[in-house]
């Protein structure tokens, strides 16, 4: 029977348990009509999957295979013509379901349901064999490994939404952008894609190898926000023309709102696509008379996907990959792609070769 890879239940309160990882085994898939059934060979890891493992992201569950992010190819299919097109190509999937194409948020009146270890949704990449709808993949960019490919849907689409729908004119041509955590997968396809669009892109973190990382993907600078009055440092780097920003993309939260207001331009945008620093982000009265947007921006709609995809294509974008390890039953190495996450130390994505030729564990900038 195929093998996948989920959590194991042990006592333990959120945010203070920290459930192992099993092997188990699950049903051969068939498909539907309307289904591909894919061989995954690669899939990667995001920040939830460890809050997940600290049963501290809603619907936990221990039945469901892990990670929302995989690469793989179609080996079989159903009978429908939408799904026999597929067979034998290299895809990607849609790491969530019940959002189609409307701006605002997803449509289904049960909430947006990410692929990976809850109940909300049934699958998971972490295993060997999956289906999926034909309509819930795109075909993997060409010029990608199947690591690099496994590394782009969920922090693709992430950054995507937040940087062109939510971002908007501001990170074009000519606009001024700061990208806060460098180093992150979402911050870093951020960082790729506002380049790409025209902007001008400034990091920060709290590693200044890391800023130095970011200079060499196009950053213009960064600064270290460990620093006091890191924002007057930014500030004197920004363009004498036009010493302001245009939009923030952050993902921390904390005093975001407080140094963006003395670096936005009035009527500047914050683009908030999660707190790590806590779940809660003042607004301050300056703020309020800059007349700046706090514009919050989760994940993206199919719609966003295929443009973000093709983006990447057209663009011949690479997501940065941080370290690889081989094999779905080396739990012990994929626990140590975790250990990363948890200690921050990693820049790029962390992606586990489910199977198929061997790729190099390396970073890849």
């Amino acid at each position: 029977m195929p093998k996948a890879v989920t959590i194991r239940k042990i006592d333990g309160k959120p945010g203070q348990v920290y459930y192992p990882l099993q092997i188990t085994e699950v049903p051969h898939p068939t498909p539907k009509p309307n289904e591909l059934l894919i061989r995954l060979t690669t899939a990667s890891l995001n920040h939830r999957d460890l809050f997940i493992r600290q049963h501290l992201y809603p619907g936990t569950t221990f039945s469901v295979p892990l990670l929302a992010d995989g690469c793989g190819t179609v080996v079989s299919t159903g009978d429908s013509p939408t799904s026999t097109h597929w067979l034998h190509k290299r895809v990607i999937l849609n790491p969530g379901s019940g959002w189609a194409s409307s701006p605002d948020g997803p449509e289904s009146p049960t909430g947006y349901a990410i692929l990976g270890g809850t109940r909300l949704n049934p699958l998971g990449t972490l295993q060997e064999y999956v289906c999926v709808d034909a309509g819930e993949v795109e075909e993997a960019p060409g010029h990608l490994s199947d690591v690099e490919a496994a590394a782009l849907p969920l922090t693709g689409l992430t950054a995507w939404r937040a940087v062109v729908t939510k971002g908007g004119k501001g990170t074009e041509e000519g606009g001024n952008v700061l990208v806060t955590g460098i180093g992150g997968g979402v911050a870093l396809m951020a960082l790729a894609f506002a380049g790409q669009r025209g902007a001008q892109v400034w990091v920060s973190s709290g590693s200044e190898e890391k800023i130095e990382k970011g200079e060499e993907l196009g950053a213009k600078g960064g600064v270290l926000y460990k620093e006091e009055s890191w924002e007057k440092k930014l500030l004197e780097k920004l363009p004498k023309e036009r010493r302001f920003l245009d939009v923030i993309v952050d993902g921390a939260g904390g005093d975001v709102v407080d140094k963006g207001a003395k670096l936005l331009k009035a009527g500047g945008v914050i683009v908030s696509y999660g707190m790590t620093l806590g779940p809660k982000l003042p607004f301050t009265m300056s703020a309020v008379l800059k007349n700046i947007e706090i514009r919050g921006s989760t994940m993206g709609s199919r719609a966003e996907f295929s443009d973000m995809v093709e983006f990447v294509r057209t663009h011949k974008i690479r997501p940065v990959i941080s370290r690889t390890v081989h094999g779905l039953e080396n739990l012990e190495a994929i626990d140590g792609l975790f250990e990363d996450m948890k200690k921050g130390t990693q820049f790029g994505k962390l992606v586990v070769e489910i199977g198929g030729k061997r790729e190099s564990g390396e970073s890849k900038l």
